[in-house]
């Protein structure tokens, strides 16, 4: 089902609306954690508790959701830091676009004073499924049912000579902060003339058109202030993975001087030689290599064995997020492996936005013996292309016979007529999600 714009934003409306439907949690049983001498903190009184551990696109809406749906569900947010910083829009901050990460930046403590949760600044190190225990770098944290919402780790042992030290040479970018600044450092202080590569994994991994909308970005930045320089894109898929025609006109229209894209898979770095090799049997010199490696789902849901056969993501039920491995653990965002038929729902700010409202919505259904509820969302997609233009592409999903179906889909005009207000629209969309992520 292909829409005009138009009729599609109609659509997105009557997307928000949620058909009700009977759910069967599956079960399993983990193996005892041992928390050593840790001590429990927060002891649990007569209250049910929800724990949610990570304060990212999906954490921190879950939590306030379900503090909005039920008063009496205690709440607690277990986050390691004490600011959220959007990996949407750092790439306009790594080119140069923006003075600094404030506009990128929120805080938890409205938050949680505004609907009563209680934040954690800790660790997760570990989960005791079998005694509904979370184990924190402060001691442990009893629950009734646990939201894991962790984001994504890096799977490096997959390319030869990365080690501890690579990303401080070799930035990935692929997590905000300090690593943002690391890479527009580098590119800044390389002179005019040097080489830029961007090493693109194999899908899956987080936000699918962020590289591309990067070589954009850094490719105007080079543009203006390096024009003797080039930058090459390595991807190790076969092709293009998202928004194939709207990047490829940007590249071939603004920066067929500056940017090339080559098929190939970074198997080996050496960041003394500042070499990066590839499988097509070329190895290139580079000024600057923004190395992102292959991802799976983040540490602690490696950890506590929410993970599939090969430990990289968690799959979760179409419904309720619950895991399909350990029972009254849900999981969110990135790190999820969800049934789909026909497109799953890509590993973007937008997806665990709109999963964690329906996983609150569940979760507050299934604590109170009440019907459970369907799946019915949209992910909007902003992708920059130059400094003034964007461009997007739009999903409808719901569930269809236990897995969840693209039902209909948008995309930005192949023109750019209108990319200049589909900039301001992303812009919006970032203020507002922000906003409703840390209020």
């Amino acid at each position: 089902m292909t829409l005009d714009r138009r009729n599609f934003i109609k659509l997105l409306g009557g997307a928000s609306g949620l058909a009700l439907a009977g759910h069967a949690a599956a079960q399993g049983k983990a193996p005892a954690v041992s928390a050593g001498s840790a001590a429990e903190i927060m002891p649990k009184g007569s209250a049910r508790r929800v724990v949610v551990i990570g304060g990212g696109y999906g954490g921190t809406i879950a939590a306030k959701y379900l503090r909005m749906l039920d008063k009496s569900i205690e709440v607690v947010l277990i986050e390691r830091n004490k600011e959220f910083v959007s990996c949407p829009f750092s790439n306009f901050y790594i080119a140069g676009l923006m003075p600094d990460m404030k506009a990128l930046t929120i805080k938890y403590d409205k938050l949680a004073a505004n609907h009563g949760i209680k934040m954690l600044h800790a660790d997760a190190t570990a989960i005791d499924a079998a005694a509904k225990m979370v184990v924190t770098s402060q001691g442990r944290l009893a629950y009734d049912r646990l939201i894991v919402s962790p984001g994504i780790d890096f799977m490096t042992d997959e390319i030869e000579g990365y080690d501890a030290r690579t990303p401080e040479i070799f930035p990935h970018a692929w997590k905000a902060g300090p690593q943002s600044a690391l890479l527009r450092k580098q590119l800044q202080a390389m002179k005019d003339g040097g080489t830029v590569v961007i090493g693109v994994p194999l899908m899956p991994f987080r936000c699918p058109p962020g590289p591309y909308e990067r070589a954009c970005l850094i490719s105007s930045y080079l543009k203006k202030h390096k024009p003797k320089s080039k930058l090459i894109m390595l991807d190790a898929n076969p092709d293009v993975v998202s928004k194939k025609g709207l990047f490829t006109k940007a590249w071939n229209s603004y920066y067929k001087d500056i940017f090339t894209y080559v098929g190939g898979q970074i198997t080996k770095v050496d960041t003394k030689a500042k070499i990066v090799v590839a499988d097509n049997f070329d190895d290139y010199e580079v000024a600057v290599a923004n190395v992102i490696p292959p991802q799976r789902a983040g540490n602690i849901a490696v950890a506590a064995g929410l993970t599939d056969d090969k430990k990289r993501w968690c799959p979760v039920d179409a419904i309720s997020f619950e895991s399909t491995i350990h029972k009254d653990i849900h999981v969110l965002g990135d790190a999820t492996l969800l049934p789909s038929d026909g497109g799953a729902m890509p590993k973007s700010g937008y997806s665990a936005n709109s999963q964690a409202k329906v996983c609150a919505i569940n979760i507050v259904a299934l604590m109170n013996d009440k019907p459970t509820t369907e799946l019915s969302a949209i992910n909007a997609c902003y992708s920059a292309v130059s400094e003034t233009e964007s461009v997007s592409v739009s999903h409808v999903f719901k569930v269809v016979n236990g897995k969840i179906k693209i039902t209909a889909s948008a995309v930005s005009p192949a023109d750019f007529s209108i990319a200049k207000t589909e900039k301001a629209y992303g812009e919006s969309w970032l203020k507002n999600v922000l906003t409703e992520m840390s209020t």
